[in-house]
């Protein structure tokens, strides 16, 4: 049986509880976490957040979907040409790694063109291969994620990128 990483849409601010759930029942599950900062009138606070708000990935195949949207606070599963998204192993990879090393990563929904293919030659991320662009005088390597439209945006320096 085929095993994908499903996109998997939840309610506004659940998808911790949605994630906790499904792995209850047994299922693997990717939740991009990130930790912020927030300011209240009387204190400040580090709070964890999702990195992709309302979405995480679900490990599983086709015909156990339907037990996924069983969960309470699991909403749908992303379509994107018809045909439900799926992310390939390496984007959670990479996703996995960038989070661990710690580095700044913003998320873009934007239109992003196409930038030139890179290696990162140094530094927490080396070793990884994709796109850099240039945006404000700064370079960025981005992994993009179409099944939720949306791009990870990492701030690298020029020296620690050698062009493919």
């Amino acid at each position: 049986m085929d095993l994908n990483w499903f996109v998997l849409y939840t309610t506004s601010r659940a998808e911790k509880k949605v994630a906790q759930r499904l792995q209850d029942k047994g299922l693997e599950v990717f939740l991009p976490m990130v930790e912020e900062l927030r300011q209240w009138s009387d204190r400040k606070k580090k709070v964890q957040k999702a990195l992709f708000n309302g979405y995480l990935f679900v490990k599983t195949s086709k015909p156990n979907l339907w037990q996924c949207l069983q969960t309470p606070g699991a909403v749908k599963f992303v379509h994107f040409n018809g045909e439900h998204a799926t992310v390939r192993e390496e984007e959670i990879k990479m996703i996995k790694r960038i989070l661990e090393t710690g580095v700044a990563v913003e998320t873009d929904n934007s239109e992003i063109a196409p930038g030139e293919q890179v290696k990162i030659i140094g530094g927490a991320l080396e070793g990884m291969s994709g796109e850099c662009i240039n945006k404000g005088n700064k370079d960025y390597f981005i992994i993009r994620v179409p099944g939720i439209n949306q791009n990870l945006v990492v701030n690298i320096p020029r020296k620690f990128l050698e062009v493919i």
